[in-house]
Parts: C-alpha cells; sequence; structure tokens
C-alpha cells in the first residue's frame, strides 16, 4: 500500500539519528511488548507479514508520533482482536469475558521458548523454475496495491538488471492477508542511481533492491 511507511527517496525527512552503544530496549516496557508478541506469536494465529502490515496501517501522523515498540503493541493490539483471540471489550476493561475460551495447558513462560523457532524462515525449498535470469534486464511494475506489499514506491515502472536469484520466498503481498503463501523466485535487482533519481544522481551509484517474481516484468 502507498503510506507514510514507504519513506525511500522521500526528502526532508531530517537526519537518520546513529545512538553509540545503543542498548537493546530503552525501557522495561519496551522489553515487555516484545515478549507479549513472541509468547501471542506462540498460537500461530498471523505471520511476519500479517504483523508489518499491522504497522503500514496506522494513521500517518500517529506512524511518525509513536516510537517503534508503541508501534508494535498496537500492531499486536490489533491482530489479538481480528484474529480473534481477545475482544476490544476484554482490552479495554482487563478482564476475561464471562465464558471466555482458555488454553489448556496455559502458556507459562517456561513453555515460551520451545514454541519459538530460532528464526523466521520464509524460503522455501520447492522445485520452481525462475521467470528471469542473472543479467536479465527487467522493469519493476508501477502497481499501487491496497494491501502489504514489498515493492518500494521509488522502484515503480523503473528498469534494473537481475545481479543474483536468491531462491524460493514467500510472496508478502498474499501471505499478508491469509490468501496463501504463493512461493516464487526472489531476485537481487540492480537499479542504477539515475534511474532511479535522475540526472542529479551520482553516475556510478546504484541500488540493490531484492524483488519477487509478481513485481517484475520483462524489459
Amino acid at each position: 500500500m502507498n503510506g507514510i511507511h514507504d519513506m525511500g527517496g522521500m526528502q526532508d525527512m531530517g537526519p537518520v539519528e546513529y545512538e553509540k552503544n545503543e542498548p537493546v530496549f530503552h525501557a522495561a516496557w519496551e522489553a515487555r511488548v516484545f515478549a507479549m508478541m513472541l509468547a501471542a506469536g506462540a498460537w500461530r494465529k498471523w505471520n511476519l507479514d500479517a504483523f508489518r502490515h499491522t504497522r503500514e496501517v496506522l494513521p500517518p501522523a500517529d506512524y511518525l508520533r509513536l516510537s517503534y515498540y508503541e508501534q508494535w503493541l498496537l500492531g499486536l493490539r490489533d491482530l489479538l482482536v481480528r484474529r480473534g483471540l481477545v475482544t476490544a471489550a476484554e482490552l479495554e476493561n482487563g478482564a476475561p469475558a464471562p465464558g471466555t475460551a482458555k488454553a489448556t495447558p496455559p502458556l507459562t513462560a517456561d513453555k515460551v521458548p520451545a514454541t519459538l523457532p530460532t528464526r523466521i524462515h520464509a524460503n522455501r525449498d520447492i522445485p520452481m523454475s525462475p521467470r528471469f535470469q542473472v543479467g536479465q534486464r527487467v522493469r519493476a511494475r508501477n502497481i499501487n496495491p491496497l494491501g502489504h506489499t514489498r515493492l518500494p514506491r521509488y522502484a515503480r515502472g523503473k528498469f534494473g538488471t537481475i545481479d543474483r536469484d536468491h531462491g524460493v520466498f514467500v510472496f508478502p503481498d498474499t501471505n499478508a492477508h491469509f490468501l496463501g503463501e504463493n512461493p516464487q523466485h526472489v531476485y537481487s535487482v540492480c537499479f542504477p542511481a539515475r534511474e532511479l533519481w535522475g540526472a542529479s544522481a551520482a553516475e556510478k551509484d546504484c541500488v540493490y533492491v531484492d524483488m519477487w517474481d509478481d513485481y517484475l516484468d520483462p524489459a
């Protein structure tokens, strides 16, 4: 979708602030939000792409105002309600509604590590012929979907060259909306800076963007 989260290539948004020796969490509540997300994710009611999409649908003013883990917290609240784990009323008053189903056995802290993979794997070992070959010239599709996509606006409609084939991965545009994994090849596509930004860009600079089959057309 076209939202404020897609900030690549935008100007006047201020410098990236670098914090030397930055801690993992800046406050104890951030660690709690992280832990709650991991624990709730153990129920396998959503996927990483669906979680990413919760931040993309935040109102622009909120997206720019909220900190990283504040965005996580709102995303978690949204998923808990939409996927039927709690009701909006239960979140507001902090008490379970009468007759609410409870997990048996309950998910206690000592059980959480066993429910978590060491990392989230989006690659799939599926024999599938790639649509494009290394060295082939391609054009990024000019699409403006209403849902989740990993195709940045600054690359849409631009010409590049396939630099590398990463293999087969889950397609985020469908996976985020529980419409199937739709696995397909992902490529590292090289875009000359001047193709993206015009004649004022450095002549020898390039931007490499990972792009799925469905984001590309032959040039």
